[in-house]
């Protein structure tokens, strides 16, 4: 489905002095792009760059405060995303707006013209689908698919629109392997009918495969330019952050005798229709190393961080056990009382509560034993503000904690920072025991390095450290044993040395039988 009437030698897309002001801070400041007909073009940045302001401004979710966007050379204002894709600019967000409930027709047609009928749009998406590679059943449930074929539906959804630009938002964040070469596959076909695609992502190895040129984003303002085929992984961390990236050094962890978390043969059944039940969990996390859960998002992380939290406790005690002690059947706050640290996957309303300050969400996490030190003795106890304003620096500060003041409200902290705080408001308890899911989500490059770096120095210190997490490079940057999730079953875990890519891929995919030769593969 070539694209037509795109004028070769003109820019498709162009923005020129684009700004974008909340009150007096400028999200992004005079920024100048452009984008060629039929080219993938990165766009970098650390969190809180700009660069989710600046999209949102291209597909018409934010209207710009200065500046101008051009549309083959056309002045523009986007009011709206109808008027963006009626424009021909389509786009697939991180986080995928979908109803599981509804069919996968029926989702699609949510989108479209309501004289379409929804047979049309069955017979269309199944025929764009397959032609494209991205195979779809459009009678299927949302509920019933994997997270690979929930993309599948938002980008087919953007294609039946029959847009000139794509915009992707971390698309690959949730696939495993195999899944994001043959997206990689799709993006190619789409470049080769003279379509273009605005691509963002913190795995600057995809970007370097897959992308024509890139701009880099920091602080609100244009700061580079570059072909990535011609750069390396580091020297694009280092346009991002406008230094050296630290490399995790994770040398030094090693297990100890002693167990401190285990599961002996958890099984949970599925709390709503769309949950996935635990079945037959084991696993032991000894002190003084990291396992590492890999997994396509969807196979039963969430529930196997609740039973391992406490969230929800589950009916046999002996199945969870913290440092040889059944805690099964207790809260998270006991379990918090046992040593035991918790950070969960979703940072604004769950890690964290967006409307208060950093200071009031420390005293919110911590246990009742935690809290002595910022409550004032007698009968009312106070809460000692000197006390939880010193500890919240020092998180801070430890963790490189950017924030617009002392002690800004949780909600005005990009993503990246957000999530600083919130690991270092753990690891300044130090706990023997931490549980961790999808610790980077989301996260530049610079504050992934310091939050897994952190989480290494914890199970040099001792302490035993479970990461769950659908990252493949941060998996080997911090794992002493990495074991799967598929479909609320865990593999035997093997050691991070012993795997490679293609073995974990596998193992996403519910094969779980060892094949020859895997057990020397390298890791990498």
């Amino acid at each position: 489905m070539p694209v037509e009437g795109v004028a070769a030698n003109g820019h498709l897309l162009a923005v020129s002095n684009l700004t974008k002001l909340f009150g007096s801070f400028a999200a992004c400041n005079g920024i100048n792009l452009q984008i060629e007909p039929g080219e993938i073009h990165a766009l970098l940045g650390e969190n809180g760059a700009g660069k989710s302001t600046l999209v949102k401004m291209l597909f018409g979710v934010l209207a710009p405060t200065a500046g101008e966007i051009l549309w083959q050379g056309q002045s523009v204002r986007i009011a709206n995303p109808a008027a963006a894709r009626r424009l021909g600019i389509g786009m697939v967000f991180q986080h995928f707006s979908l109803f599981e409930a509804l069919t996968v027709a029926e989702n699609i047609a949510l989108s479209m013209d309501a004289n379409i009928s929804l047979a049309r749009v069955a017979e269309e998406a199944s025929r764009l689908s397959h032609a494209y590679g991205l195979p779809l059943d459009p009678k299927a449930h949302v509920a019933d698919l994997s997270v690979g074929e929930r993309q599948r539906i938002e980008i087919v959804r953007a294609l039946l629109q029959n847009p000139r630009l794509i915009i992707l938002d971390e698309p690959t964040s949730v696939l495993m392997p195999q899944e994001a070469d043959r997206l990689f596959e799709t993006l190619y076909k789409l470049k080769a009918e003279g379509r273009s695609v605005l691509y963002i992502s913190h795995r600057l190895e995809e970007v370097q495969r897959i992308c024509d040129r890139a701009t880099v984003l920091r602080h609100g303002k244009v700061t580079g330019a570059c072909d990535p085929k011609a750069e390396t992984p580091s020297s694009l961390a280092r346009m991002m952050v406008g230094g050296d990236v630290a490399a995790v050094t994770a040398e030094g962890t090693s297990a100890k005798d002693q167990v401190h978390l285990e599961a002996r043969h958890l099984t949970v059944p599925a709390r709503t229709p769309f949950a996935v039940s635990l079945k037959n969990i084991c696993l032991k996390v000894h002190a003084g190393e990291v396992l590492a859960i890999a997994g396509v998002a969807g196979n039963g992380q969430g529930e196997l961080f609740d039973a391992l939290s406490g969230e929800y406790p589950v009916a046999d005690d002996n199945a969870v056990q913290i440092r040889q002690k059944p805690v099964g059947n207790r809260n998270i706050n006991a379990r918090r009382l046992m040593g035991a640290g918790f950070v969960p996957e979703e940072r604004h309303g769950h890690a964290a509560v967006s409307a208060l300050p950093l200071s009031d969400n420390l005293v919110l996490a911590r246990s009742r034993s935690d809290a002595k030190a910022f409550l004032g003795g007698g009968f009312l106890k106070i809460i000692r503000r000197d006390a939880v304003t010193s500890a919240t620096k020092r998180i801070s500060e430890a963790m490189d904690v950017r924030k617009s003041g002392e002690d800004p409200p949780a909600g005005s902290l990009s993503g990246g920072n957000l999530q600083k705080f919130i690991v270092g408001r753990e690891l300044d308890r130090q706990p023997s025991v931490l549980v961790v899911n999808q610790p980077t989500w989301g996260v530049d490059a610079g504050a992934a390095s310091r939050i897994r770096q952190a989480l290494v120095d914890l199970a040099k210190a001792g302490s035993a450290v479970l990461v769950i997490s659908q990252d493949l490079d941060e998996i080997f940057e911090v794992a002493t044993e990495i074991a799967v999730i598929s479909d609320g079953k865990l593999s035997d875990p093997y050691p991070a040395k012993e795997l490679s890519r293609e073995k974990i891929g596998l193992l996403m995919g519910g094969m779980y039988g060892k094949t020859e030769g895997t057990e020397a593969a390298h890791a990498h």
